[in-house]
């Protein structure tokens, strides 16, 4: 009795070590052409709620956040065109859809509040970054963003240029 307790003991501690070597937020995925696409006003934190090939597809390999948008079907958040690539570890009979209507878990005032946004304000939804928090479930982080006209992308490519020419002038007078 006392040994097999013992190596109850062991398996436990193994598990709290792997736990406790999780990122806080590791991320998956960034959407990186939205940042310079639209102008995000406000982010909100999403859970997603997927299928156990899609979590394990995620962990695994690349997902792709590029044409994704979110908006409101039923009265609720759904997230479309992510592509999640199929697992290689599942059946063929288990596969996920890769670009599948996705739904967001939100509390029912934020989903009020971004289907008014969308309705009356014209206002976008956008997904900035995939990741998974410290407790190991999926999440996403959503923008609340306008179109940006191209005068102001090149605005926003002239602004962050001089900032890296202001790096290297810094850089360059403190040598």
């Amino acid at each position: 009795m006392a040994r097999t307790a013992k190596t109850d003991n062991q398996h436990t501690r193994v598990k709290k070590n792997i736990k406790a070597d999780r990122a806080v937020n590791d991320v998956k995925a960034y959407n990186r052409r939205a940042r310079f696409e639209y102008e995000i006003g406000e982010t909100i934190e999403a859970g997603i709620a997927l299928t156990g090939t899609e979590v394990r597809a995620i962990r695994d390999s690349s997902v792709s956040l590029k044409e994704a948008y979110a908006s409101d079907h039923n009265n609720e958040i759904m997230l479309y065109n992510m592509y999640i690539p199929p697992c290689a570890h599942a059946h063929k009979k288990l596969q996920h859809e890769t670009r599948r209507m996705r739904r967001l878990l939100l509390h029912r005032r934020e989903i009020n509040k971004l289907i008014g946004a969308v309705k009356r304000e014209g206002i976008a939804i956008v997904p900035l970054k995939l990741f998974f928090n410290k407790r190991g479930i999926a999440k996403i982080e959503l923008g609340i963003s306008e179109g940006r006209k191209k005068a102001d992308k090149r605005a926003a490519i002239k602004n962050r240029e001089w900032k890296v020419e202001q790096g290297r002038l810094l850089k360059k007078n403190y040598q």
